[in-house]
């Protein structure tokens, strides 16, 4: 006899990332390499077109894809190498991030991480939150004095107390990162 889970699975997706990549050659031309089959334009000796392409085709790429809720954190498969002097539990909603050091501009990429690193990687850029998940209407009951048409009342997020707002409603873009709290340890007994 097989049984059926009553809740949704809860597994996670591996997360996503494109590198988006300029290459120099011997013969001083540049090519543009990107990690999903894309077409790229020949190789050429504009470098600043290249460059201002590769940004535009990052940003493409972030654009065309939505950030999933169910995404494990990219950080966490590649070992949190993008910022390893500064570990921590992945944990949070899933962010899509845009790196890219200007210094050495040669690279962007777009990956989906978690809330916990997205501010610990250096060059990073949020550029998009996942989606918050449906919420749940009911029916309000109606009672005597009321017309005969059905109202659907929206219930705030479950566990949210509704004093609080969230970071898009106080103002904050999505360009700001701010830093979570390290999470507390327990003192070691001896």
């Amino acid at each position: 006899m097989t049984t059926t889970p009553l809740e949704p699975s809860t597994t996670r997706v591996p997360g996503r990332a494109w590198t988006v990549r300029l290459t120099g050659h011997s013969d001083r031309t540049v090519s543009v390499t990107c990690t999903s089959p894309c077409t790229m334009p020949a190789r050429t000796r504009d470098l600043a077109a290249l460059r201002t392409f590769a940004a535009q085709h990052a940003a493409a790429h972030a654009k065309a894809a939505t950030v999933r809720p169910d995404a494990a954190c990219h950080c966490r498969a590649e070992r949190c190498e993008a910022h390893p002097a500064d570990k921590t539990l992945c944990a949070g909603e899933v962010v899509m991030i845009l790196r890219h050091d200007p210094i050495v501009g040669q690279v962007w990429i777009v990956e989906e991480v978690c809330a916990m690193c997205a501010p610990r990687i250096p060059h990073a850029r949020v550029l998009a939150r996942a989606a918050a998940p449906a919420r749940r209407t009911t029916a309000k009951p109606q009672s005597q004095g009321q017309g005969q048409g059905s109202r659907t009342q929206v219930l705030p997020h479950p566990g949210v107390p509704s004093l609080f707002s969230s970071a898009d409603a106080a103002g904050m873009g999505t360009d700001t990162i701010r830093r979570p709290r390290k999470p507390y340890r327990r003192p070691r007994q001896a």
